[in-house]
């Protein structure tokens, strides 16, 4: 897969650009343990981890006829919210973005993440620059984001074959099927290689691989 041959990239940010997985789990794991429940490692968190997240929690043995999925999903992100920049880049992500600017191809983020916290991160990490348009959500609860995908398309304007997703999750490869995007997973983000090899996409182990 050569990145030349696109007009615009369109990346995911959770465990595609920023390296949250260890903080999600630590998380879910303090939920967990509150409710003992059993805890998870890695390995198992990145074979039950899947978008929409209230269906990763159902899976997890939350209760939601006992709590709301709202009040649990905001117990999380409340955590998440309170260590976020904790969390770095995956190492090569700058690299690789200054090496498709130079190519002058385009570059989006198209994120399950909350607008305004997207934002921040983006902000923070000084990447606005890299960035034609960052899209997420307008709520913290980690639902599909097709719809925004679909705008976005719509916004680029391009045609079959010109827009790559690059991605690290079931869900991104849902998102490029829908909006006619190519699409490439990470597998060191929120699901393991196994799980997206079943897809039938591209699979890669890190960003080196997609260096151009």
């Amino acid at each position: 897969m050569k990145i030349e041959n696109y007009k615009h990239i369109i990346w995911d940010w959770n465990g595609t650009i920023i390296n949250d997985v260890n903080l999600s789990m630590e998380l879910i794991n303090e939920l967990l343990s509150a409710r003992r429940l059993r805890m998870l490692n890695v390995e198992e968190y990145r074979e039950i981890f899947t978008i929409p997240v209230k269906n990763y929690y159902a899976k997890l043995g939350f209760d939601f006829s006992k709590e709301s999925f709202e009040i649990v999903g905001k117990e999380w992100m409340d955590g998440y919210e309170r260590r976020k920049f904790e969390c770095g880049l995956y190492n090569g992500i700058i690299d690789l973005l200054n090496k498709i600017n130079q190519l002058g191809i385009g570059q989006s983020i198209l994120s399950a993440y909350s607008q305004h916290t997207l934002e921040e991160m983006v902000e923070h990490h000084g990447l606005k620059k890299y960035f034609t348009h960052v899209v997420g959500l307008d709520n913290i609860y980690a639902a599909s984001k097709l719809h925004l995908g679909k705008d976005l398309m719509k916004w680029l304007g391009n045609g079959k074959g010109e827009t790559l997703l690059i991605g690290d999750t079931e869900h991104d490869y849902e998102v490029a099927a829908e909006i006619g995007a190519d699409c490439v997973l990470i597998a060191n983000g929120h699901q393991s290689k196994e799980k997206l090899e079943k897809l039938g996409a591209m699979v890669i182990q890190s960003l080196s691989e997609l260096m151009v």
